[in-house]
Formats: structure tokens, sequence, C-alpha cells
């Protein structure tokens, strides 16, 4: 449920529900609302929290069932090479 993803990605970037709260400018409640599958986050707010983790809102949803990479620590341009490596098989696989 959205509730686990949410609390596996923030857990797994080292956050604790305040500092979620304050990066995506919302009251530490909302973030325990969340993970305890209380409320769902707006559409808008969906979106800001996948651009935030850099997953995919389908991702969030568990409508998509890739694997979730960690790339907390990496650079910019090393995930960027790891984007174009995960496009270019999903490319080349069809």
């Amino acid at each position: 449920m959205f509730g686990d993803v949410i609390k596996n990605l923030r857990v797994s970037h080292s956050l604790n529900q305040i500092q979620l709260a304050h990066k995506l400018n919302v009251s530490k409640q909302t973030i325990s609302n969340w993970e305890h599958n209380n409320i769902l986050p707006s559409i808008e707010m969906l979106i800001k929290i996948a651009d935030f983790f850099s997953v995919s809102t389908d991702f969030l949803l568990e409508r998509d069932f890739r694997t979730h990479i960690d790339v907390t620590g990496l650079s910019a341009e090393q995930r960027a090479h790891i984007q174009q490596i995960i496009h270019d098989i999903l490319c080349n696989s069809n």
C-alpha cells in the first residue's frame, strides 16, 4: 500500500517524518497519515513526492512492479548514466 512505499522511501533516504515533511512543505502529521494509510496525497503532491524521490507515480501507487534502484549518494551525472542504461535495456528488450 502507499503507506508502506512512502515509509520505505523515507527510511531508505535516511529521513525522519519531520525532515520529509519539511522537504515537501507539509506537516509531520500528514506524513504520518500517509504512512498509516489514513489519507492519500493529492495528485499534485503525488507528483511532488515522485519527483523528490526520483521515482514514478506508478511506483508510488504500486502500479509499476519494476525493482527500485536506490541512487542515494550518486551524482546527477551518475544517475543520468543509470537512467540511460535502463532506457537502453528496455528499448532493446522489445
